[in-house]
C-alpha cells in the first residue's frame, strides 16, 4: 500500500512541513511507500527527504502567481486559477488513472482541493494539513470571488476530506466537516549553533542576519548597499541574489550547498540572530522553533499576511520593515531594535509532524 501526498507548489512552506510529516510517518511505518504529487522542484525534495519516494510531478493547484517574494501578479493568479478549475472534473479522472497500480490507501493534502476530490473518487480517506484554504485566499480576489459558484467548486472538494488538521496561525477551517488542532510542524536544526557558524567561518560573537525569501527569491535587492554590514554578517543564498561582490561580512551560499546534507536550511535559521523575510508559515515556524527573531516586510495583497502579522508577536520577537527601507538597504536601526526586544510571551511545541503521522496511521487502517 502507498500513501500519496498532494503538496501545493506555492512557495516552499507546504513542502517543508510535509517533509517533516513524511519523516515522522516513515519512523512509524517504514514499509509504506510514499508517493508525491507536486510541482515543487525535485531538487528541493531530493535534498530535504531522507526516505525513498516516488514523484509524480506537475501542478495540483495554482496558488498565487508571484513576480518575486514580495510582489504578487493578481491578473495571472486569476487567469491560471480559472483555467485550472475549468477542467477540474477531467483532472480528477486523470489523477485517478495516474495513481492506478500504486495501491493508494490514503491521501494527504497540503492543501490542493484536488487531493480530496481524488480520494473521494478512489474511496479512500484523506487528511488535510493546513494553515489556510485556497477558497479563503481567493475570497480576496475580486475577479474570482465575483464569479457565481466558482469558489463552491473548491469548497465542495474540501468537504470530501475525512479530517482537517489545523496548524497554528490558521483561520477557521469550517469548510471541512471535521477539524482537529495540530501542534506546530517545523524543521528543527540538529546542529549546535556554533558548529554551523564554524562551518561557515562566522565568529560566535558576531550578529548574523539570514535573508530568507523562499522559492521566488528577491534578485533586485542590493546586498552590497546594506547599511548594517559593518556590524552584522549577512547570510544569503543565490535565490536572493544572482551574485554578490566579495565582502568579508557577506556569506553567500549556492543552493548546491544543501545537497550533501552537511548544512540544512534550518541550521542557518538556528545559527542566525535574525531572519529577514516576508511572513509565511514555513519561515515563521522555523524561527519560532529556533528562537530566532524575525524582521519582516509586506508581501503584497495576500490574506494570510494579515493573520500572520496579528498572531506572530505572541510567539516570536518580530519587527516590521517597509519595502522602501528594505530595498534602500536601511536595515541597521530595525535590526538593533529587534534584537533588544524581550522574549515572546508564549512558546509553541513542535510535535505536529508526529501527531499528523499518528492520524495518517490510524485512518489508513480504518480507525476513527
Amino acid at each position: 500500500m502507498s500513501i500519496a501526498f498532494y503538496i501545493s507548489g506555492h512557495g516552499f512552506g507546504h513542502a517543508s512541513r510535509e517533509t517533516e510529516v513524511i519523516h515522522a510517518l516513515a519512523a512509524r511505518r517504514p514499509e509504506w511507500p510514499i508517493v508525491l504529487r507536486t510541482a515543487v522542484a525535485p531538487s528541493l525534495l531530493t535534498r530535504s527527504l531522507r526516505v525513498p519516494f516516488t514523484l509524480r510531478d506537475g501542478p495540483c493547484d495554482t496558488g498565487l502567481v508571484q513576480r518575486d517574494s514580495v510582489t504578487n501578479d493578481d491578473e495571472a493568479t486569476s487567469r491560471e486559477a480559472l483555467a485550472f478549475y475549468a477542467t477540474f472534473d477531467e483532472r480528477v479522472d486523470a489523477e485517478c488513472r495516474r495513481l492506478a497500480g500504486l495501491d493508494v490507501r490514503l491521501i494527504v493534502g497540503d492543501i490542493p482541493p484536488l487531493a480530496f476530490a481524488v480520494a473521494h473518487q478512489l474511496g479512500v480517506p484523506s487528511v488535510a494539513i493546513a494553515n489556510f484554504t485556497w477558497d479563503w485566499i481567493y475570497e480576496w480576489h475580486d475577479d474570482l470571488s465575483a464569479i457565481p459558484g466558482w469558489l463552491d467548486r473548491i469548497r465542495d472538494a474540501y468537504r470530501h476530506a475525512t479530517v482537517a488538521l489545523q496548524l497554528p496561525f490558521a483561520p477557521s477551517l469550517a469548510v471541512f466537516p471535521r477539524v482537529e488542532p495540530l501542534p506546530l510542524i517545523a524543521r528543527v536544526s540538529q546542529q549546535p549553533r556554533d558548529a554551523t557558524r564554524r562551518r561557515l567561518g562566522i565568529p560566535s560573537s558576531r550578529n548574523v542576519a539570514l535573508l530568507s525569501f523562499g522559492g521566488y527569491g528577491l534578485q533586485r535587492l542590493d546586498v552590497a548597499g546594506l547599511d548594517c554590514l559593518n556590524d552584522w554578517t549577512v547570510l544569503l543564498t543565490d535565490r536572493i541574489a544572482s551574485s554578490v561582490a566579495p565582502n568579508p561580512n557577506v556569506v553567500y551560499l549556492a543552493e548546491e550547498t544543501f545537497t550533501t546534507g552537511e548544512v540544512r536550511y534550518e541550521d542557518l535559521v538556528a545559527a542566525s540572530d535574525v531572519v529577514v523575510t516576508k511572513p509565511g508559515y514555513g519561515v515563521l515556524s522555523e524561527c519560532a522553533a529556533a528562537g530566532t527573531a524575525l524582521l519582516y516586510t509586506s508581501r503584497g495583497r495576500f490574506r494570510e499576511y494579515d493573520l500572520m502579522v496579528q498572531e506572530m508577536p505572541r510567539f516570536l520577537r518580530c519587527r516590521y520593515l517597509s519595502q522602501e527601507a528594505l530595498f534602500a538597504g536601511q536595515w541597521k536601526a530595525a535590526l538593533e531594535a529587534l534584537v533588544a526586544q524581550p522574549s515572546p510571551p508564549e512558546q509553541l511545541t513542535t510535535t505536529g509532524a508526529a501527531r499528523a503521522a499518528e492520524w495518517i496511521d490510524l485512518l489508513a487502517y480504518g480507525h476513527q
